[in-house]
This record gives C-alpha cells, sequence and structure tokens, in this order.
C-alpha cells in the first residue's frame, strides 16, 4: 500500500500547488482586471458604505449623507442646493460627481492616503478611512445676495478678494438641487433626463464654464493697455477720436450710445463708454500690445483651475485693424467668463497684480486636523501700479457721475464698469449686461470685494447705460453683503 498512498500524496501536493498558482494567478495577474470590471460591485458598494465628507461654507456644512439602509448605503444631501449648486457640483451613485465634489472626491470620500494615519496598513487592509471636509473661501452673505439678485433671470455672479484670490460668491441661473440627482433609482434617472434636456440648461455653470461677449467692460482692459504704452498720459486731454468712426479698411461706421464722444477724453470716455474712442485706441496701441495686455490679465489661459477647471477666456486674433477695433471694445472674438472679469476688476484695485482665484481655503480631517491648506498664490504683474491707480480714478467716477451710479453704496468707495454686449445674427439678440466693480469701505486700508455680474435676458436698450440698470445693483447687493461680514484672517 506504500506506493499508492505516495502516489496519493504527491498528487494532493500537485494539486495544492496548482491551487496555489492559480490563486497567485488571479489575484496578482488577474487582480487589476478583475477589480476594474463592471462586474465588481465591491469597489462602488465600499465607496458609499460610509458617510461622505463635508463641503463647508462658513463654518456650516452645506451638504450631507442619509443613510438609506440599502447596499449603496449613504446617499448625498445638499443644503440649499440650487444656492451652491455651481460650487459644490453633484455627487451621485449614477452619473459621478462634479465640481468640488470631482476635483476634492479623494477627501470626500476617504481615500486620500493623507487622511489616515497609517495609510501602508490602509492600503493591506484596504480599508476605507472617514471622509474629510471641505472648506471654501465663499463668504455665504455674497453668495445669496448674488443668488437672489439674479432671482429668476439667466446669468452668473463671481465675486473676488482682490488682496487674496479668496473667490467669495459664485452663483449660475436658473440653477438645479443636486440632491435630485444622489441616488440611483427611476426618480434619478427621470431627474438627469429632465435637467439635460432643458433648454435653460440648469447644470452649466456659466460663472467659470460660459464665456460671454464682455462688451464694454472690457474697456477696462484697453484702458489699461493704452495707458501702459504711453499712447495716453493725460486722462483729461482730447483723444482725437471722431464720431462716428470708420473701421479701418471698412466701409462700417462704429457709433455711440452716448453723445459728445467726439475727440472726447479718456475720463469722459470710459465714464460714457465711448464705443469709438475705445475702437481707435485698441487700434493704436496695435494687435501684439493689445494681446499681450489681455493675456496678462488671464485671457487665452487654458490651465486655469480653481480647483476645477474654468473655461478659457479669449482675446482671439484679429486678423486686421477693423477686426482689432471691436475686439478692443468687448466684440468680435473677444470672450469672458465672469469669473475672468472679476479677475480684471480684482486687478485694477491690487496696484495691477492679477492673483490666481482659488475656491478651498483648506481640507481637515473629520476630527479637524488640517490635512491642505490654500498657501501662497501665483501673482503677476500686469500694469504699472501708477495705471491701476488711474483705472480706480476712472471706474470711481463711472460710479459717481456715470451709467454705474445704481452701484453706489453709502460710506464707501465704490468703482465699475457697465457693459452691454451685443450678440447673435446681426446683433439681434437681447443684450447681454454685464457689470464690473470694486468696494472700500471706508475704514478698510484695500478694497475687499472685486464682483463681475452678467445677466444674459437682460430687457435693456443697447447701450452701456443697461448694465448699469441691470447689472449694477446685483453687484451692489454682493459687495454691501461682503462689507458688512468681519474682515477675514
Amino acid at each position: 500500500m506504500t506506493p499508492y498512498i505516495r502516489h496519493a500524496a504527491a498528487f494532493c501536493v500537485l494539486l495544492l500547488v496548482a491551487l496555489l498558482v492559480n490563486t497567485a494567478w488571479l489575484q496578482v495577474l488577474q487582480g487589476p482586471s478583475f477589480g476594474g470590471s463592471p462586474a465588481n460591485r465591491r469597489p462602488v458598494i465600499a465607496r458609499y458604505e460610509k458617510p461622505r465628507g463635508e463641503i463647508v461654507v462658513g463654518g456650516r456644512p452645506v451638504t450631507g449623507s442619509r443613510d438609506t439602509g440599502e447596499q449603496l448605503r449613504y446617499e448625498r444631501t445638499y443644503v440649499s442646493g440650487p444656492l451652491y449648486a455651481p460650487v459644490t457640483g453633484f455627487a451621485s451613485q449614477r452619473y459621478g460627481t462634479t465640481f468640488l465634489e470631482h476635483s476634492e472626491d479623494r477627501v470626500l470620500s476617504g481615500t486620500d492616503p493623507l487622511l489616515a494615519g497609517f495609510p501602508l496598513w490602509n492600503d493591506f487592509t484596504r480599508s476605507r478611512g472617514a471622509g474629510g471636509d471641505v472648506v471654501t473661501t465663499l463668504n455665504a452673505a455674497a453668495q445669496r445676495a448674488a443668488f437672489d439678485g439674479l432671482g429668476a433671470r439667466k446669468g452668473a455672479v463671481a465675486a473676488i478678494e482682490p488682496a487674496t484670490g479668496r473667490i467669495l460668491a459664485l452663483v449660475s441661473t436658473p440653477s438645479y438641487d443636486p440632491a435630485e440627482l444622489s441616488g440611483n433609482g427611476p426618480a434619478v434617472a427621470a431627474a438627469w433626463a429632465r435637467l439635460n434636456d432643458d433648454p435653460e440648461q440648469p447644470m452649466l455653470n456659466r460663472a467659470v464654464r460660459q464665456t460671454y461677449p464682455p462688451g464694454s467692460t472690457f474697456k477696462v482692459v484697453t484702458a489699461a493697455a493704452a495707458l501702459d504704452s504711453g499712447l495716453v498720459t493725460d486722462l483729461d486731454a482730447p483723444t482725437g477720436s471722431p464720431d462716428p468712426y470708420q473701421l479701418p479698411g471698412s466701409t462700417t461706421r462704429l457709433v455711440n450710445e452716448a453723445e459728445d464722444c467726439e475727440n472726447a477724453t479718456l475720463r469722459f470716455a470710459f465714464e460714457w463708454s465711448c464705443n469709438t474712442v475705445f475702437a481707435k485706441l485698441g487700434v493704436d496701441v496695435g494687435a501684439p500690445a493689445m494681446r499681450e495686455a489681455a493675456q496678462g490679465f488671464g485671457f487665452d489661459d487654458t490651465n486655469l483651475r480653481i480647483p476645477f477647471a474654468v473655461a478659457p477666456s479669449t482675446f482671439g486674433g484679429p486678423a486686421d485693424r477693423a477686426q482689432l477695433a471691436l475686439s478692443s471694445i468687448g466684440q468680435f472674438n473677444t470672450r469672458a467668463t465672469p469669473l475672468q472679469m472679476a479677475m480684471v476688476a480684482a486687478a485694477v484695485t491690487d496696484d495691477g497684480q492679477v492673483r490666481a482665484p482659488y475656491l478651498v481655503e483648506r481640507t481637515v480631517r473629520r476630527g479637524g486636523g488640517t490635512v491642505s491648506a490654500a498657501g501662497s498664490r501665483p501673482v503677476r504683474q500686469v500694469m504699472r501700479a501708477t495705471t491701476a491707480e488711474r483705472l480706480r480714478e476712472l471706474m470711481y467716477d463711472v460710479v459717481a457721475d456715470g451709467t454705474g451710479r445704481n452701484a453706489a453704496i453709502p460710506g464707501a468707495v465704490v468703482g465699475g464698469k457697465t457693459g452691454t454686449a451685443q450678440h447673435g445674427v446681426g446683433n439681434s439678440g437681447t443684450p447681454y449686461a454685464w457689470f464690473v466693480s470694486w468696494a472700500q469701505a471706508h475704514d478698510d486700508l484695500v478694497p475687499r470685494v472685486a464682483v463681475a455680474v452678467v445677466v444674459e435676458d437682460a430687457s435693456a436698450r443697447r447701450g452701456d447705460i443697461s448694465g448699469g440698470g441691470t447689472a449694477a445693483p446685483i453687484a451692489k447687493a454682493v459687495m454691501e453683503a461682503v462689507l458688512r461680514s468681519p474682515v477675514t484672517g
């Protein structure tokens, strides 16, 4: 019997070795492909087995998690969902994540190695820690003022703290409630279809993902280029501009909504937004210098993230001087996001410096320990400090005596620039109303807020005064909210 036992033992050992080899082959070599297979539900189940971390505004979470008791246990909830949707985005068990829910997903879901005290042990055990929290830079009062100011109108608001680049408000309307997309049932699919089929595009973040012709608000950039180049040295000297202005190499004549623009000074032209003066200035400055000025402010930057991506604003490449003239008054191919125009206003208040805007102040563990902080932000000088000082003077005049009077705030110094952007075939579309501005309380050392507002469906006449009548009151409400808030560190 001994040979039979020996043969049986050898066969059993062979089977054991084959089993071990097969197990190693499956786990080591085939493991990644099995792990990534759509049929593998374990990662999805693990993702939702614990509550997600919170997104925090003004010390209070604007998100939450609901225990459903189902296999995918926790669903995302939102506080004032439509108000913060352009910032939070959605976290859906069916459709994934967007905006902060996406860019900060590793922290919120608890998979960021920095959240773990012993990351190697977590990797070995494949355990998932508690989700961390994302603390935003938003000012809750400013966010609410912007949202209420836009109301039922289609548009967007972006507000920045000029001295730091902190984003204080980011609003887009019409909006939606991200909670409608949190789960994975039939109601979520129906909500997804409805939101995507809505012609008003409520899920479009107009503040950072939609570009518009900036109209006369772009004249801030053109004025900066003219002053920096030395083309204009005296704000009160005649500019030699005709009215109307025949576009170079064209039979088209450019006219003004305002009167008395012929040979107007830069101060008068800025205050009353004379198209002819700024079109001629742009041509006289030249395409290379105009492009350099625009790109200094952030136009044509394809890498801006806050931390989610921002659609690039464009100055374009004018092929001739007629196109350059139109680009210099914010028309033709010039397009900008509201965030970009808030950056332009912020640079004017910060002695000509542009600071990279950011939305996340810090990320923290569930217990409160800091994981990461914003730190210093890149800064670039886009115009001389003396040029920025002159532009502040011009923008102040717009609010004190010109088209932006509706933005004036008692007890504060306010500067602004109105704009009406024409669009559509033959400029047949209802003009977009723009207003960019900044505000400084009398007891502040520096301006505390820079704002850009665009209203798409503004029933206004085709003139820069419409930006003052439609968009300026919204900017005023946002600036007042910031000035009433405690000064941040």
